[in-house]
């Protein structure tokens, strides 16, 4: 694949997506994760476990704060900047070329600065 991936399950396929041409769809906040700002969330599973329980895909996030209960996730900014305060734990900050890890459970607050845009692996228990 070379642009606009579609999910798949199954066997993991070997694919290559522009990631600045990937449509994104909308992925609604809760209110009560909004801290401050009006920030809008969208992202694109381009492939899924036939369990469920692994993903690959592009997310995205625009400026404002949010609070969020983390999945196990390594993911790797491709643009934008936001600043992680992960609760009993360390304060990541986040740019372009940033790979990051997150725990399942963690506790954490988004600052985004700017429009971040990050490709992502979440695994599932």
């Amino acid at each position: 694949m070379t642009t606009n991936a579609q999910p798949t399950t199954g066997p993991v396929p070997s694919f290559a997506v522009h990631v600045p041409d990937v449509t994104l769809e909308p992925e609604p906040l809760d209110p009560a994760q909004i801290v401050s700002g009006t920030p809008e969330v969208t992202g694109a599973v381009l492939w899924e476990s036939a369990d469920g329980k692994q993903l690959r895909g592009i997310w995205q996030i625009t400026p404002g704060v949010v609070t969020d209960t983390e999945a196990d996730e390594l993911f790797v900014v491709v643009s934008g900047r936001a600043t992680v305060e992960v609760e009993g734990g360390d304060t990541l900050e986040l740019g372009p070329g940033t790979a990051a890890v997150l725990r399942e459970g963690d506790r954490t607050t988004w600052t985004v600065h700017e429009t971040l845009r990050k490709a992502y692996q979440i695994s599932l228990s």
